[in-house]
């Protein structure tokens, strides 16, 4: 961060001379009769293939290819064939029976809350039946919050007719590991087999990057897709029949990446763009569902968990953030096969317009968080990619094959447009480590073509794909890209000002008082976005953050950019400002979020402001974790929560790339407190523009002063050092500086 900003400040803050200008839901609902169990349309197409085993000397039992889904594309066309294992449909039980198996890893939602032990009491307080029955797994956690499990090992528990039956137990293991799951599922089918059985993974998640289940006894190791994969094929091998569904409990896993390694083992997935609520699914009301309706298939009861998470989401107040989908399996491939195509024009595209592919990426939906507070998780929704692309390649079919496998959706107001699947894309890389795992979970080579030029950013000679293809130009799932160390560049990539982002006129005070600036066309070409940070000063050199805004008029077409920053800012009640970053920003709903201490611990503020000023406090969000996961819980605000803001602080005249904490002074939250956006406190401020560029490089012009009078007014300064009242506004906030 420093570094980027050393070109913009100096000691003496130069500043500029005044010269001209240079709740609602969205659901969606196919027929709830029994998807097809095929998809049909001719190879020269890119059609899906099906792989049938008509030898199998046990027909109960069929063999299938080692991997759970075969993805090739021939250089010949770039047409995508997918070949999956054999589709089994001979029940394993008895009619109108149902087993749900729940990979029970209680983590610190059960060792800090007791949320496992919550669902289980729903379980038990569902309408008993003969014929539904839930078969789970403990393990993951230090601590349970009940009397009955232990930690000691793993049990093994049922629940039917209202009673709990432990029914064995096992050496506890890493639940983040794949054999310990196989192993638990292969021991539930073959003991418990019913006609219809589903599979729920039950703790945090992270999206397709990290997977979910986090074992917080082994380093909080997760299960990762591709050990997901390789459980479900090692199990698949021993049933006769598909799961009814596979669904995800957990943060995030609503994403094309799992819908497609899990359309070779089930009819139906359920999972989650958006970060859950700690109180989860309804196990109550689905399990008294089954009760009644035994004959019911993944989609009905899809639709029935989807409505009751939401319901149990808005007793809670948090239906706002809440997301849920109901995907047919079935006809994923039918997607998969189009994204391709639509992926193949879009990077073909982009090679001359990737300012404007990567401005539509970033209108879509994304989930998580995705900013400088919380961390990111690099989640985007895949229809709002083909949507906002759409005049770069023609993603018709693409969003039609989608909208065809969503069974059955529902979104909270923060998420209106979301289109019921996420997918990965690289609007913050760490490390190659990422980048690595994405490659062996891709569904196209042209979308990981273009992840792969986003991610490693403008090269000289101009970039090309081959590395990701073979001699021939061919692709497949199971190849490696050339080189085991080509993603090794995410591990070394300039943090420092952008290089990309150049101006025709570097910016400047225009006649009426606004700061103004014009990009070059060199600068359009490579700009992505356009927004502006907000500082204070400390003491001598030293900045404080007070955030972002998106108030600024941009142009992308001329490049002609100007502030249109008002003064006004977020505030806790007793006037001391908060560090405000931008969650989303949807027509008349934006989403921030701010760092602060509460009771403590190190958390996120998250509110939203509606139609201009109204200002909601969802509550308080942990975000991301140094493992990927998204802290589930968005808490409410208690009578005596204390609250210290906290900003990023730093020494303009330093080299040292890591900013230190400001905090502020303590507040004590009570029933009548609510967050305020009013006009900030009348001082010295200052502004600087952020350009990022489309590679995820950012530029900050030159920080110039603006001043807030005791009317409201502001005024941007065409005098240099403006630092003498800078002192009194660090003081305003009574800070204290922490490392």
């Amino acid at each position: 961060m420093n570094k980027k900003l050393l070109s913009a400040l100096t000691a003496s803050f130069i500043l500029l001379s005044a010269t001209g200008c240079g709740g609602s839901d969205s659901s969606s609902e196919a027929a709830s009769s029994k998807a097809e169990e095929t998809s049909s349309a001719a190879e020269q197409t890119g059609s899906v293939q099906e792989s049938k085993d008509e030898a199998a000397s046990t027909p109960e039992v069929p063999q299938k290819t080692s991997n759970s889904v075969s993805m090739s594309v021939s250089g010949s066309d770039g047409k995508m064939r997918i070949t999956r294992p054999a589709d089994n449909s001979t029940p394993m039980g008895e009619k109108d029976t149902w087993t749900i198996f729940i990979y029970l890893c209680g983590t610190d939602l059960e060792s800090g809350q007791g949320s496992a032990t919550s669902d289980i009491d729903q379980m038990l307080a569902a309408e008993g039946s003969d014929n539904v029955k839930f078969v789970f797994q403990t393990g993951g956690t230090s601590q349970w919050t009940n009397d009955y499990i232990g930690t000691e090992e793993a049990e093994r528990w049922v629940i039917q007719n209202g009673e709990k039956t432990k029914v064995g137990s096992v050496e506890l293991k890493n639940m983040g590991e794949s054999d310990t799951f196989s192993e638990f599922l292969n021991w539930g089918v073959s003991e418990y087999p019913a006609e219809k059985m589903g599979v729920i993974f039950w703790d945090h998640g992270g999206g397709s990057i990290t997977g979910a289940c986090v074992d917080e006894m082994n380093n909080n190791d997760t299960l990762t897709l591709p050990e997901i994969n390789s459980a479900l094929s090692n199990v698949y091998q021993n049933m006769t029949d598909k799961f009814e569904f596979i669904g995800f409990d957990c943060c995030l896993m609503g994403t094309a990446e799992v819908a497609n390694i899990l359309a070779s083992y089930a009819r139906y997935f359920y999972g989650s763009q958006e970060t859950e609520p700690g109180t989860g699914w309804d196990y109550t009301t689905y399990g008294t569902f089954l009760a009644k309706n035994p004959s019911a298939n993944g989609a009905e009861l899809g639709k029935v968990i989807v409505d009751s998470f939401y319901d149990e989401c808005a007793q809670g107040s948090q239906e706002d953030g809440a997301t849920l989908t109901v995907v047919d399996l079935s006809k994923f491939d039918d997607f998969a096969v189009a994204f391709n195509d639509f992926c193949k024009s879009l990077y073909e595209s982009a090679s001359g317009s990737l300012s404007g592919v990567v401005r539509g990426v970033g209108n879509a939906d994304n989930f998580g968080g995705n900013n400088k507070s919380e961390g990111y998780t690099n989640m985007v929704d895949v229809g709002g990619i083909i949507s906002e692309c759409a005049q770069y390649a023609d993603g018709t079919a693409a969003l039609e094959a989608l909208k065809n496998c969503i069974v059955y959706n529902k979104n909270g107001a923060n998420h209106t447009k979301a289109s019921g699947l996420s997918v990965y894309y690289p609007l913050k890389v760490d490390d190659s480590k990422e980048l690595k795992t994405f490659s062996k979970i891709t569904m196209s080579p042209y979308y990981l073509s273009l992840v792969d030029m986003i991610a490693k950013g403008n090269v000289e000679g101009g970039y090309s794909n081959s590395a990701l293809f073979d001699s021939e130009g061919n692709w497949d799932n199971q190849t490696e890209t050339e080189g085991e160390d080509y993603y090794n560049y995410a591990d070394n990539k300039d943090e420092g000002q952008s290089k990309l982002i150049t101006f025709e006129q570097e910016p400047t005070l225009s006649g009426e008082g606004k700061l103004t600036f014009k990009l070059d066309a060199q600068g359009v070409s490579n700009t992505n976005s356009i927004s502006a940070f907000i500082y204070m000063n400390s003491e001598g050199s030293d900045m404080v953050e007070l955030g972002e805004t998106l108030d600024v008029q941009a142009d992308y077409e001329s490049g002609e950019c100007a502030s249109d920053f008002d003064g006004y800012w977020f505030a806790l009640p007793d006037g001391q400002k908060l560090a405000t970053y931008i969650v989303s920003n949807e027509e008349n709903r934006h989403v921030y979020t701010a760092p602060v201490y509460l009771n403590g611990q190190r958390t996120n503020l998250r509110f939203v402001r509606e139609d201009g000023m109204f200002i909601e406090l969802e509550g308080a969000w942990d975000g991301i974790g140094e493992n990927g996961m998204a802290a589930r819980e968005i808490r409410k605000l208690k009578n005596g929560d204390k609250i210290v803001p906290m900003y990023y602080k730093f020494d303009a005249n330093s080299d040292n790339d890591e900013d230190k904490e400001f905090k502020g002074k303590e507040y004590e939250w009570n029933e009548d407190s609510d967050i305020t956006y009013a006009t900030l406190s009348a001082a010295d401020y200052y502004y600087g523009f952020n350009i990022e560029d489309v590679y995820g490089g950012n530029f900050i012009t030159k920080i110039v002063m603006f001043t807030i009078d005791g009317e409201g007014n502001i005024s941007f300064q065409d005098t240099e050092n403006g630092g003498e009242n800078g002192e009194e506004n660090g003081e305003e906030n009574g800070g204290e500086e922490e490392e």
